[in-house]
C-alpha cells in the first residue's frame, strides 16, 4: 500500500525534445525512458516535441536514453535554443560526405571498371558513413524481431552489398537519409506554428511593489502584483486594468485584427499588444494559468490526440510491415526454386523491402493534423484534437444557440408607444418599478432611462410585488401600476382593443417582446424590447448555407419572435419555445438525422448540448475558462466569422489526409506491380518511397496557407 502512495506522490515533469526525426523514433525514446531507474511512466507528444516523465530522473539520463537519435532536452519553461540552419545541422553533414564519396566512387567505376576494388571501397565507405546510425537501429530491431523502416532498409542495403550491388546500396542509403532530413524539416516547419505561439508573450515585465518599480521574470510575478505596460509593449500576464485607457491588439489571442479599447475594470490577456496609452494592470493569474498558456497547453495536447485516420494508419502499419517482409522473402526465394536466377530475384526481393517502407503512410496524418491545428491557433481558433478537426470537416448541420451567439445577448428597447402622459414620465415610472425586478428585459428599460438622463432611483416605490410569469406591480404616489405581458392586461381588463392587439402582433412579428405599462383601468404605454442581432450573423449563416451545411437556430423565444429573427438571419430551420433540457433533446434528434452535428453556444449554460453534439463549439473562449474546457473547438474571439474558416480548414485537412493515404498506398502498389516483369530496381524503390514521403509532407504543409 505504501508503495502505491509513493508512486502517486511522484511528480510529473515535462521537457522539450530537440531532434525527433520520426514518430517511430519518438516511440523508441518513450520506451527507453520508461526503462530508466526511478521513472514510473513516460509519455511522448511527437507533434509538440515534448516528453512528460513521472518519477525522478535527470536531463543527462534522458539524453542518454535518446542518444540513438542524438536528442537534446530542456526544461519546458526554458527559453528555446536557436537551432542551427537546416543545411548546417550535424545529422545532415554525414549525408554530404556520403554523397561526395558516392560521386567519386561512381567516377572511379567508370574509369577503372565496376569490378575494381577502389570503387567498391568508396561505395562501402559511403554506405557506412551515411547509414551507420540506421544500421545500429536496424540491427537492434532485427535482434528483437521488430520490423520498422530501419529494419527493412538495413536488410535491403546489406543484401545489396552481398549480391555485389554496392553502388545501388550506397545510393539507397543517401536517398533514405535525404528523405529523413526532409521529413525532419517539414515536421519542424509544422511545429513552428506552435513555437511561434510561445514567443508571443514577453518573459519579463515591469512590476511595481510598494513604491519600487522593477523588472521581474514572469515566473516570479505574483497574483495582485501591479504591472506597468508602456505604449508599444506586449503584456506579459493576464489581469484587470486599474489605471489608464488604451487600445490593445488582441490578434495573437483572439484572431481579431481590429484593436479593442480597454479601460478600468476591463480584462486583458498576456501576449496582447498595448498600442497607445500607459496602462497599470493588476495581475490576476500566475504565468502557467494565463489564457495564452492554456491555449499553448491545449494545442500541444491536441496534437497528441490521435485522429481517427491516424489510428487506422497505425493499425494498418502494424500488420503491413511484417506482411511486406514475408512478401519480399517469398519473391526472393520462390522463383529461383523454379529455375529463376537467384541474384536477380534476391535483388527484386530487396527492392520490395525498400518500396514497402511505410514512411509516407506513417507521416500522412500527423503532419496534416499538426499543421492545421497550429494554423487554427494562430487565427484565434482552438481545435482540441485531430478527431475534432476531422469531425468538423464532415459536419452536415450546425445548431446555434440564439442568445449571445447569433444575437449580442443584451436586450435593448426598440420602440415606445404611449397612450397617455409625457413619454419620459411613463418611462421613468416603468424604470422605477423594474428596478426591483430580476428579469433581463428590466435591465433594457433601465438602460434606456439612463440614456435619457431620467433619475428613476430617486422615485419612491411601495408595495412592489412580482406576478409570477406575467410581470410586476407597485405603487408610485399612491397609484398602483402594472408592468407585464399583454396577457396580464387581458386578465386585468377583460380584453384589449383590437387596434392595440394588432400593434402588439405587428411588433412581435418583427421579433420584439412587448411589455405593457398600465393601471387597473387603462393601458398607458407599450415598450418593445429586442435582443440585437450580431452584425456578422447573417453573413456567417449565408456562408455556411453556401457550403451545404444546414443551420438550425435554438431559442426559448415564442414561435412568432423566433420566426422573425430566423428569417432575418437566414437559418434553414428554427426550433422555438425551448427549455435548456429541450436543447439537449433537439441535438440528439439532429444527430439521428444528420449523424454529424455541431452545436455553437457560449459554453456556460449550453454545456449539456455542447457535450451531446459531435463537435461542441464555444464562443469567446478568451474570457471564459468554462468555454475552453467544455468545448471541442473554441472560437477565442466573440466573433462568428471564424466559423466558416474553421469548417474550410477542417474540410481541407480531411481532403489532404485522404489524398495522402490514397497516394501513399497507390505508389506502393504501382511499384510492387513492377516486380512481375522484373522492372523494379532499388533506385525506383527508394524514389517511390522518398517521393511519396516528400509529396505527402509538402501536401500537408499546404494547410498553412488556408486563410479566412
Amino acid at each position: 500500500m505504501s508503495e502505491q502512495v509513493k508512486v502517486n506522490e511522484q511528480e510529473s515533469k515535462t521537457y522539450r525534445v530537440q531532434g525527433f526525426t520520426c514518430a517511430d523514433c519518438a516511440k523508441t525514446f518513450e520506451t527507453n525512458v520508461k526503462h530508466l531507474d526511478g521513472v514510473s511512466d513516460a509519455k511522448v507528444n511527437f507533434g509538440a516535441s515534448k516528453i512528460t516523465v513521472t518519477g525522478n530522473t535527470t536531463i543527462d539520463a534522458l539524453e542518454k536514453a535518446g542518444a540513438f537519435e542524438n536528442l537534446k532536452l530542456r526544461d519546458e519553461n526554458e527559453k528555446k535554443v536557436e537551432r542551427e540552419p537546416f543545411w548546417k545541422q550535424k545529422e545532415n553533414i554525414k549525408v554530404y560526405i556520403s554523397a561526395i564519396l558516392l560521386v567519386i566512387s561512381w567516377f572511379l567505376g567508370e574509369q577503372l571498371g565496376e569490378e575494381h576494388f577502389l570503387p567498391t571501397i568508396g561505395y562501402a565507405a559511403s554506405i557506412l558513413i551515411g547509414g551507420y546510425s540506421l544500421f545500429i537501429k536496424g540491427l537492434k530491431n532485427l535482434s528483437r524481431l521488430k520490423f520498422d523502416m530501419n529494419t527493412l532498409m538495413t536488410i535491403a542495403i546489406i543484401g545489396a552489398a552481398i549480391i555485389g550491388e554496392w553502388g545501388e546500396g550506397a545510393t539507397v542509403v543517401i536517398l533514405f537519409a535525404v528523405s529523413e532530413a526532409l521529413e525532419r524539416y517539414s515536421m519542424d516547419k509544422a511545429r513552428q506554428s506552435i513555437e511561434s505561439l510561445m514567443d508571443i508573450a514577453p518573459k519579463e515585465a515591469l512590476i511595481r511593489r510598494g513604491n519600487e518599480e522593477m523588472m521581474v521574470h514572469v515566473e516570479g510575478i505574483q497574483v495582485d502584483d501591479i504591472m506597468i505596460v508602456k505604449p508599444g509593449q506586449k503584456l506579459a500576464m493576464d489581469g484587470v486594468v486599474i489605471k489608464g485607457t488604451s487600445t490593445l491588439n488582441q490578434a495573437a489571442i483572439t484572431g481579431e485584427s481590429v484593436p479593442v479599447t480597454k479601460t478600468i475594470d476591463d480584462e486583458v490577456f498576456a501576449g496582447t499588444l498595448n498600442e497607445e496609452g500607459l496602462l497599470e494592470v493588476k495581475v490576476t493569474k500566475r504565468v502557467e494559468d494565463t489564457t495564452l498558456s492554456k491555449i499553448i497547453h491545449l494545442v500541444e495536447e491536441a496534437q497528441a490526440e490521435r485522429a481517427p485516420s491516424q489510428a487506422f494508419v497505425d493499425k494498418f502499419a502494424k500488420y503491413y510491415t511484417p506482411a511486406i517482409v514475408i512478401l519480399a522473402f517469398l519473391i526472393a526465394v520462390i522463383p529461383p526454386l523454379f529455375g529463376g536466377d537467384w541474384s536477380e530475384w534476391i535483388y527484386q526481393g530487396l527492392a520490395v523491402l525498400v518500396v514497402g517502407c511505410p514512411c509516407a503512410l506513417v507521416v500522412s496524418t500527423p503532419v496534416a493534423v499538426v499543421t492545421a491545428i497550429g494554423n487554427a491557433a494562430r487565427n484565434g481558433v482552438l481545435i482540441k484534437g485531430g478527431i475534432y478537426l476531422e469531425e468538423a470537416g464532415a459536419l452536415k448541420a450546425i445548431a446555434f444557440d440564439k442568445t449571445g451567439t447569433l444575437t449580442k445577448g443584451v436586450p435593448a428597447v426598440t420602440d415606445t408607444i404611449n397612450f397617455g402622459e409625457n413619454d419620459n414620465d411613463l418611462l421613468l415610472i416603468t424604470a422605477a418599478i423594474e428596478k426591483g425586478s430580476q428579469h433581463p428585459l428590466a435591465s433594457a428599460i433601465m438602460r434606456k432611462a439612463e440614456e435619457k438622463g431620467l433619475k428613476f432611483n430617486d422615485v419612491s416605490v411601495d408595495d412592489f410585488q412580482s406576478i409570477t410569469g406575467k410581470g410586476v406591480k407597485a405603487k408610485i404616489n399612491n397609484q398602483m401600476y402594472y408592468v407585464g405581458s399583454p396577457n396580464l392586461f387581458e386578465e386585468l381588463h377583460g380584453s384589449i382593443s383590437s387596434d392595440r392587439k394588432e400593434k402588439i402582433a405587428e411588433m412581435q412579428t418583427q421579433g420584439k417582446t412587448v411589455m405593457v405599462l398600465g393601471t387597473e383601468k387603462e393601458i398607458l404605454s407599450f415598450i418593445a424590447v429586442a435582443d440585437e442581432m450580431r452584425e456578422s450573423s447573417k453573413e456567417v449563416i449565408g456562408k455556411l448555407n453556401n457550403m451545404g451545411i444546414d443551420t438550425v437556430m435554438l431559442t426559448g423565444d415564442n414561435q412568432r419572435t423566433a420566426k422573425a429573427i430566423g428569417k432575418q438571419v437566414g437559418v434553414s430551420d428554427i426550433k422555438a419555445d425551448l427549455l435548456p433540457e429541450d436543447k439537449l433533446n433537439i441535438i440528439k434528434e439532429l444527430r439521428g438525422k444528420y449523424q454529424s452535428v455541431a452545436m455553437v453556444g457560449d459554453g456556460v449554460n449550453d454545456a449539456p448540448a455542447l457535450a451531446a453534439s459531435t463537435v461542441g463549439i464555444a464562443m469567446g473562449g478568451a474570457g471564459t475558462d468554462t468555454a475552453l474546457e467544455t468545448a471541442d473547438i473554441a472560437l477565442m474571439s466573440d466573433d462568428l466569422r471564424k466559423l466558416p474558416y474553421t469548417i474550410k480548414l477542417s474540410r481541407k485537412a480531411l481532403a489532404i489526409i485522404k489524398q495522402n493515404i490514397t497516394f501513399s498506398l497507390a505508389i506502393k502498389l504501382v511499384a510492387l506491380l513492377l516486380v512481375m516483369p522484373g522492372w523494379l530496381t532499388l533506385w525506383i524503390a527508394i524514389f517511390a518511397d522518398m517521393g511519396a514521403t516528400l509529396l505527402v509532407t509538402l501536401n500537408s504543409l499546404r494547410l498553412l496557407k488556408v486563410k479566412e
